[in-house]
């Protein structure tokens, strides 16, 4: 498989588990269906339940053609600019594949960690909610959305501790003086 940008022949790289091509000259990254996600999972595994799906959220993203051509299927592909991020994704309408260019995959991982950090326990209810809801309905299968939940449901308790310090010393209070 050959670069879309500057057609030098790709080697495989390892992100966790998941293999995926990457140009030697540009440091571009070439993800197939649904390996962008697993990798996202296998990077950091508090941001396994937040999805970075392109086509989830239309107000979230905005889709321009490119001139760029699918390394798989050599299809034009179309650049998305996702959220607020300033990241331009290219992707193959025909194959579903991916196009990072050179460092976007660690800003991709960047900019969840940032959002998971900034959102308040309101939403981690609304969360906790749709992902105990996905582990009889979402496309993951049972232990993975389990794991989800688990996840949001941690990340919930940091961030009401974080946003009421004197629950949180009400709570160590209570752990320090009881009897082990």
């Amino acid at each position: 498989m050959n670069c879309p940008r500057c057609h030098t022949e790709s080697r495989k790289r390892g992100i966790s588990t998941v293999e995926v091509d990457e140009c030697p000259q540009c440091k571009g990254l070439w993800f197939g269906k649904d390996e962008l996600r697993k990798a996202k999972d296998q990077t950091d595994a508090d941001l396994r339940w937040m999805d970075f799906e392109l086509w989830k959220h239309q107000d979230r993203f905005h889709v321009a053609a490119k001139p760029v051509r699918c390394p798989a299927c050599d299809v034009p592909m179309a650049a998305v600019t996702y959220d607020k991020t300033d990241i331009e994704v290219d992707c193959c309408p025909k194959c579903w594949g991916v196009w990072l260019d050179g460092g976007e995959f660690e800003k991709i991982i960047d900019a969840l960690g940032g959002e998971l950090e900034s959102l308040p326990a309101s939403k981690y209810v609304r969360a906790s909610l749709e992902e105990a809801r996905e582990i009889l309905t979402g496309p993951e299968g049972f232990i993975s959305e389990w794991r989800d939940f688990l996840t949001v449901i941690r990340m919930m308790e940091y961030r009401i501790l974080s946003e009421n310090p004197k629950l949180h010393q009400a709570i160590r209070g209570i752990q320090e003086s009881s009897p082990m």
